[in-house]
């Protein structure tokens, strides 16, 4: 059966969806949505062909949209998305993950929530804000924000969360308790002697090794890192790249060893593409060795930047690699990131990129 391949987009302004065949040369787009609300990240499910949208901001607080017609039609709510009366409303939704029939919902102050109907209605997943080390977790510069979110495969009850700037967190038990997992990372902007602390890291992305639960990949503010036992012990893999500062990781959706990143030159410098000139780098052994991967991309005179959740794969035989600027341009390489055409400009900037892949 013919493969629709859909681009999910969130951005400053609303969401967009992107939509093209199997064979990903023609795009075409549609958007805005969610009544051009700031939408931090877009996902589909697969498995029910339902788009989820997160979202808001001080104005409009924050909401988790949904459409079940592929965009044409939008819902949202956030009946639920809220803390104990006396603490720190919520500011936004930052990150979702669906799996195992549920929403996982990562806001700010960061915070995990639930939804087991398809996003009517949430619960607190208290057990995270209970861990000791809350009363000493500080905002990066984006905010307090939970913003990755890791699902377990084949078990519910496991999940790894990121935040910034408190570290990566694991719990086993459903969320009911949870592990610190940041032995390994750096925390630079600490004083000396202080650098590598039990939590306080500021995590920027985290994703899985495809097939491998147990290995996951981080870049962080201060480095990029692997690990193969579920981020017991993190090992630095920065060797090669041209900075260790940046935010998005996007794993290949079968081969755990391959991994796509793009640097930002650094925290201080401005944070655009080293000299100016644009690359995704590409690991095919887990991060021992590392390719700059251009053709296709601008190389002059580059100052945007590429935002957390804003590089994705898709799950096509030759894996399709995405990502989408602070300028609002999309990027897209239907060979696996060896030729790049730009598919879209004159966005909003673009805060989020995920692919989902239906039977046409």
């Amino acid at each position: 059966m013919a493969k629709k391949v859909l681009i999910l987009v969130g951005t400053k302004k609303g969401a967009f969806i992107l939509e093209s065949s199997a064979e990903r040369s023609d795009w075409k787009l549609k958007g805005p949505y969610c009544a051009t609300w700031p939408i931090n990240h877009v996902v589909g499910d697969p498995k029910t062909g339902k788009i989820y949208a997160g979202g808001g901001n001080e104005w409009f607080g924050g909401a988790v949209w949904q459409s079940a017609d592929l965009g044409e039609n939008w819902t949202h709510s956030s009946e639920g998305l809220n803390y104990e009366s006396g603490d720190t409303p919520i500011k936004a939704v930052w990150s979702l993950a669906v799996a195992h029939d549920r929403v996982n919902v990562g806001v700010e102050p960061a915070g995990l929530f639930r939804s087991f109907d398809g996003g009517q209605t949430f619960m607190h997943v208290e057990g995270l804000q209970k861990h000791p080390s809350r009363e000493h977790w500080t905002p990066g510069g984006g905010g307090l924000i939970l913003h990755s979110l890791v699902p377990h495969p084949d078990d519910p009850d496991q999940l790894w969360v990121g935040i910034s700037a408190a570290g990566v967190f694991y719990t086993a038990d459903g969320g009911k308790t949870w592990e610190t997992r940041n032995r390994g990372t750096r925390a630079d902007f600490l004083p000396e002697g202080q650098n590598y602390p039990e939590f306080g890291q500021c995590v920027h992305c985290l994703v899985m090794g495809a097939g491998r639960p147990d290995r996951l990949y981080q870049q962080n503010h201060c480095g990029m890192y692997r690990c193969d036992d579920g981020a017991k012990q993190w090992e630095s893999i920065e060797e090669g790249l041209p900075s260790t500062f940046g935010f998005p990781a996007a794993a290949h959706p079968r081969d755990p060893d391959v991994l796509y990143l793009l640097p930002l030159n650094s925290d201080i410098g401005g944070r655009f593409v080293p000299e100016g000139k644009t690359a995704v780098w590409r690991t095919r052994d887990a991060g021992k060795t590392w390719q700059s991967l251009r053709n296709g991309l601008p190389q002059q005179d580059v100052y945007f930047n590429v935002l957390r959740q804003a590089l994705a794969t898709d799950t096509m035989d030759s894996a399709g690699i995405y990502f989408g600027t602070s300028s609002g341009e999309l990027y897209a390489s239907a060979d696996e990131g060896e030729n790049w055409q730009r598919i879209a400009e004159h966005l909003p900037a673009v805060y989020s990129v995920e692919t989902m892949v239906l039977d046409g």
